[in-house]
């Protein structure tokens, strides 16, 4: 039935004994099972033994109890008649292996505290207060210290006086030799005798005071031995209890958002219908059904229980209620062969001293994407690399393709939304701005079984069109344009656009934007980032949704931080699945099998109670690479994608020559480097601007006002000409700029206008033909 614990540090082994037990708890319950556990001189119990993480329902101190045995099985157990356990044990031996184990912990826990008192004799005289014990301690050593003190300036004194009477010792004895035999001789006998007795009376005042120092020394030497031991201990049995209690809270946390709030019909109804008053036991077993715990600040909107057991057994062994098709219990994906070798080291990113403040303080309420930024902020990659980055679980859309539910593969592609932030939580680094016309290529057909585009169709506001397609039946495309505000303490990033994913096989078209990124503590102390707001996907076929929610970190939430929630509904609102994790390591996701309304929450809010089958995990961060924290924090992927590549198009990233300066570490000529392109890249945009109000102007297109009012040339004419004088670095009007890879669409399916991938890049690859690209670097 129970078994000694392995030993740790302290106590020491054989003190520690842990097993079930009945215990009294009232009249109407009778004799409860309870989980017992003897561990430094303490005996608790617990309901079950998972509760031993997080719920202690009682703790009697054996050091102060009594115990006593009352038949062959049952024995009780006081402290003077504040605690009383009345126990029986299963039989008469399991009973006597409990009594010799509570007379040795409690022999061992009053030894303790003798020895406890030993060591604190001199603060003994008054109890303790809050803070006395310490102030006592500190006041009798100081006490020692001046003691010894004292004795080290005796001993310095009759070190003086012996080496002083020595001296006057050992002139007489030389004088008394070269003394003639006369009158004198007395006399200088006397002198050397008096000055012998005082050496004798010297010497000895010198020895009483070793015998002295060295007893009070040896002493305190055990006391002072003692007291670090006590001190040792007392730290261990805080660690232990700082580990439990982040148990406790981390169960709580669980705890909260489970059972707690239920409605009495989802009580499990072995422990319900009880009640009464005690008359034998403890008060802590009558409200054992009843658990309370403290608000959050910011409650969730819904809450999640197990689901009955009858859905459990419907369900057999699928336990998470979806089908086998998709491939959930591998988790892993599918092994291919690389087609080539991708580096897994960059240069280490290098130290270099920057006075932040003499840059930002002329920033203020500037966009980011308008202030020239050393590359000292950066990182060495493209914005058109990080969009690529949000592949790196590519996995999960290749899982959500075989789905034959269109309600699963909302569950993959939800997580696919969540699983693009996780490389942001220690990447601070700015990536680079691409220059328009920019493009970048990720091409792993063979070793993944996609490809992907990325090309910068606009400068100001920045703006990127994404276009990736995969051999397992889906394809993702993305028009982002970033909004970025600096505050003086903290920057806003808001990206602006919409992400589309698309299913060949079901023909279902998802789609949703992503939420703000904050990067805090700009100015003074660590960078840190945080992902906040709402995220909701949709499936614009068949109107399922799934509403995600990232809560922003608090300093005072009891939450566990970069948490992410979501529900998946379909059109008529309904719930099927529940997900939640956080944005920085997993998700998991479970299925409904019956909501209801619990209580109210903060401000009367009503939320949902959703019974749910046990969680699956459907994702999980990568581990980073060893010395991440100093190759920018990048992923295995991210290493990857400033890697030379052969046959790449002369806009791609790769070829940047600033970027590339700065990968190698060469931060000074990078930094010259990157002003030279960003003017490179104004001169060619003012040309264009000039190339176009004169095209605008041309004598085909110079008739008269009244015969072009209707005319969209004139439109167009007139806006150039007027903004013409205008135009600065900062100017947005640039929408003359013709994407060379991608084309502006009006989708009919979600009702936006982007950028759609046109064809004709990958071809223009297999050909080496890349005349159509212009010089931009």
């Amino acid at each position: 039935m129970s078994e000694p614990k392995p030993p740790t540090p302290t106590p020491t082994p054989g003190d520690t004994y842990k097993g079930w037990l009945f215990k009294w708890t009232n009249y109407i319950k009778g004799y409860q099972r309870r989980w017992f556990v003897l561990s430094n001189g303490l005996l608790s119990y617990y309901r079950t033994q998972a509760e031993m993480g997080h719920t202690c329902r009682g703790t009697i101190n054996l050091a102060t109890a009594n115990i006593t045995v009352e038949d062959s099985c049952n024995f009780v157990i006081s402290n003077g008649g504040a605690q009383t356990y009345h126990l029986k044990a299963s039989s008469e031996v399991e009973r006597q292996r409990w009594i010799t184990a509570l007379e040795l912990a409690k022999a061992k826990a009053v030894h303790m505290q003798a020895e406890s008192d030993d060591s604190g004799d001199d603060c003994s005289t008054a109890p303790p207060t809050t803070g006395q014990g310490g102030g006592c301690r500190n006041s009798e050593v100081q006490s020692t210290l001046r003691t010894m003190s004292s004795k080290v300036e005796d001993l310095t004194t009759c070190n003086d006086l012996i080496v002083k009477h020595g001296s006057a010792l050992q002139r007489s004895l030389s004088e008394l030799e070269g003394i003639r035999v006369g009158g004198d001789m007395g006399e200088k006998t006397r002198q050397v005798t008096e000055r012998a007795t005082l050496f004798r009376i010297t010497s000895n005042a010198m020895i009483n005071a070793c015998r002295d120092f060295l007893s009070l020394a040896q002493n305190h030497s055990k006391r002072w031995q003692k007291a670090l031991q006590t001190e040792r201990d007392q730290r261990i049995r805080l660690e232990e209890t700082l580990e439990q209690l982040a148990k406790q809270h981390n169960h709580l946390e669980r705890a909260f958002r489970g059972a707690t709030v239920l409605p009495s019909s989802f009580s499990n109804p072995a422990l319900g219908n009880k009640g009464g008053v005690s008359a034998k036991g403890d008060a802590s077993d009558e409200d054992d059904d009843n658990e309370f715990f403290d608000a959050m600040e910011d409650p969730a909107e819904f809450i999640t229980v197990p689901a009955d057991p009858k859905y459990h057994r419907r369900s057999g062994s699928n336990a998470s209620g979806l089908s086998n098709e998709t491939g959930l219990d591998d988790q892993s994906p599918l092994e291919l062969e690389p087609v080539r070798q991708r580096r897994t080291r960059i240069p280490d990113k290098p130290n270099y001293y920057l006075n932040l403040w003499s840059i930002m303080k002329n920033c203020i309420g500037k966009e980011l994407s308008k202030i020239p930024m050393p590359v000292n902020f950066n990182e060495p990659l493209s914005m058109l690399q990080r969009l690529s980055e949000d592949l790196e679980y590519y996995e999960l859309l290749d899982k959500g393709a075989k789905c034959q539910s269109s309600l699963e593969q909302m569950c993959y592609v939800a997580a696919f939304t969540v699983s693009s932030y996780s490389t942001t939580v220690h990447r601070t680094g700015k990536p680079f701005n691409p220059l328009l016309g920019e493009t970048f290529e990720l091409d792993r057909l063979g070793e993944c079984g996609y490809r992907s585009l990325c090309e910068q169709v606009s400068h100001h506001p920045p703006a990127a069109a994404h276009h990736a397609i995969s051999e397992k039946g889906w394809t993702l495309r993305q028009e982002i344009t970033l909004a970025s505000k600096f505050r003086g303490k903290y920057l806003s990033i808001m990206p602006l656009g919409s992400i589309q994913c698309l299913f060949d096989k079901s023909n279902n078209h998802y789609s949703w934007k992503k939420v703000t990124t904050t990067v805090h503590n700009i100015i003074v102390g660590k960078l840190w980032i945080d992902q906040s707001g709402e995220i909701d996907v949709v499936n614009h076929r068949t109107g399922d949704r799934c509403h995600l929610k990232f809560a922003p970190y608090s300093y005072f939430s009891r939450d566990v931080p970069r948490k992410v929630t979501g529900v998946v509904t379909d059109k008529d609102g309904k719930a099927h699945y529940v997900l939640s994790g956080t944005w920085d390591e997993k998700m998991e996701f479970s299925r409904v099998m019956q909501s209801s309304k619990g209580e109210n929450g903060t401000e009367g809010k009503q939320r949902t109670v959703y019974q749910t089958l046990k969680a699956k995990e459907i994702w999980r961060k990568n581990p980073l690479p060893d010395g991440a924290e100093n190759m920018y924090f990048f992923s295995s992927l991210a290493l990857t994608l400033n890697e030379p590549e052969e046959g790449v198009a002369p806009t791609d990233c790769r070829r940047r020559p600033d970027q590339r300066l700065m990968e190698e570490g060469r931060w000074d000529e990078a930094n010259a480097e990157k002003q030279r392109l960003e003017e490179k890249q104004r001169t060619t945009r003012r040309e264009r601007e000039r190339e176009a109000v004169k095209a605008a102007s041309t004598p085909e297109e110079a008739v008269t006002e009244d015969s072009v009012t209707d005319s969209p040339l004139k439109t167009d004419a007139q806006e150039i000409g007027t903004e013409a004088s205008e135009v600065s670095d900062e100017s947005p009007h640039q929408d003359n700029y013709q994407a060379l890879w991608f084309e502006k669409i009006d989708d009919a399916a979600s009702g936006e206008t982007l950028h759609v991938y046109k064809g004709g890049y990958w071809e223009a690859k297999d050909q080496g033909s890349w005349d159509m690209c212009p010089e931009i670097f």
